[in-house]
This record gives structure tokens, sequence and C-alpha cells, in this order.
């Protein structure tokens, strides 16, 4: 545990503690408004999560070789996390140009 310092520590657990409460909120916010399209960015933001945890366990554990397969699991969690993000943005937006109608001309133009 000696392997951050305290300052160091209050930013990783901070940063987690961020992490869950944004996923919850965008939860809630796709239960508010009835667009499920927010709930797959919550679960999109799983492996990043994932990838926090595992550097917070590494450093812990003050960096010991035995666990450097933490060091693997959060690149790779943090490389599939960047691509369900991204999907679940692309959902997102796709979702809002399907509700939205398509610009009426102008009675001048008409």
């Amino acid at each position: 545990m000696h392997a951050l310092s305290i300052p160091t520590w209050i930013i990783h657990i901070s940063s987690v503690i961020e992490w869950i409460v944004a996923m919850w909120l965008i939860w809630t916010y796709g239960q508010l408004t009835g667009n499920r399209t927010w709930w797959g960015l919550s679960l999109a933001m799983l492996p990043a999560l994932v990838s926090a945890m595992c550097a917070c366990t590494w450093h812990y554990f003050d960096n010991a070789p035995s666990l450097e397969w933490l060091v693997t699991l959060q690149a790779a969690m943090t490389l599939i996390g960047n691509f369900t993000l991204w999907a679940a943005a692309v959902w997102i937006w796709r979702s809002t140009k399907s509700q939205h109608q398509p610009p009426q001309p102008l009675e001048s133009e008409l």
C-alpha cells in the first residue's frame, strides 16, 4: 500500500467513487426519461470501472510481481471500455436522430 502517496490514493479512490456515481446517475436518467439507450451507456462504463479497480488493487498490494496480470487486465479493460463507450455514444446519437423529424421548409421557400 506504500506504492502511492496518500494524496494519490485519495485521487484514485475518489475517481472510482465518482465513476460509480456517474453510472448510477446515467442509469437513473435513463429510467426517468424512458430512454434505454442511456442504460447502455451506464453498462458501457463497466469495463472502465473494472480497469480502475485493477489499478487500485495492484497498487494496494505494492505492485506485487505476482499480480502483474492485473496490469494486462487493466489494459484490456481500458481498450474494451473505449469501444463500449464509443458504441454507447453512437447508440444514443442514433436514437436522437430517429426521434427528430426532418426540418420543414419555410413558407417563403414553397
